[in-house]
């Protein structure tokens, strides 16, 4: 697949008051952006919401990266993928005129993954996520380079059979050691979205500095 150009990649724009942030809505395998969209309205009913469309099929599937098994990430497409959605925002900001307006990427599942590595990679063009049910995305691979400044929301399920607390605990503990702000939270239960999970993103969005 060929590298998307902005505004051919599909997704969806609202436009949001002017003192509150961007949300960049990024989706689970299996769903779209019209699905994640909707989840913002219960985090900021008044922020812009910029939900692009993963690309990657897996068995009619939408995802945003390949992989060679449940929680095997092919770690290279992992970084090519990261960089796409990094060029994505970055023309997103000129197309829409977002001017220096805080960016923030919330992602479910593989789209955590893929804002957590999109963060982590690019710093610069995303510097605040919050991610639920989302995993280490690199794989035995440590990066380098520092996250001073960057802030982020981390919330699993102890018993999330799809991003084992193992990994989860390398991912806190990568975003630690280069210099990022992290919360964590972790709850009982398994994959998905819980309502402790949504209140916690809304008050971590309330303190946002």
């Amino acid at each position: 697949m060929s590298a998307p150009r902005f505004p051919d990649w599909p997704h969806l724009y609202r436009e949001g008051a002017a003192d509150h942030p961007v949300l960049l809505m990024l989706h689970g395998t299996g769903s779209n952006e019209q699905d994640i969209a909707a989840l913002a309205a219960e985090l900021d009913p008044a922020a812009a919401v910029l939900a692009p469309r993963g690309r990657v099929p897996e068995s009619g599937m939408l995802r945003w990266f390949a992989r060679r098994g449940e929680g095997v990430f092919d770690v290279d497409d992992v970084i090519l993928r990261a960089g796409e959605l990094a060029g994505f925002v970055a023309d997103a900001r000129e197309h829409y005129g977002l001017g220096d307006r805080m960016l923030i990427a919330v992602g479910f599942s593989n789209g955590a993954n893929i804002a957590l590595a999109t963060a982590m990679l690019h710093p610069e063009t995303v510097d605040r996520v919050i991610s639920f049910s989302g995993m280490y995305p690199f794989g035995d691979r440590a990066l380098e380079g520092t996250l001073s400044g960057s802030r982020f929301l981390v919330l699993n399920g102890r018993s999330d059979p799809m991003a084992p607390l193992p990994s989860v605990t390398t991912l806190v503990a990568e975003l630690q050691r280069r210099g990022a702000d992290v919360g964590q939270i972790l709850r009982d239960g398994g994959h998905g979205i819980d309502r402790s999970d949504l209140e916690a993103a809304v008050d971590w969005l309330k303190r946002r500095p």
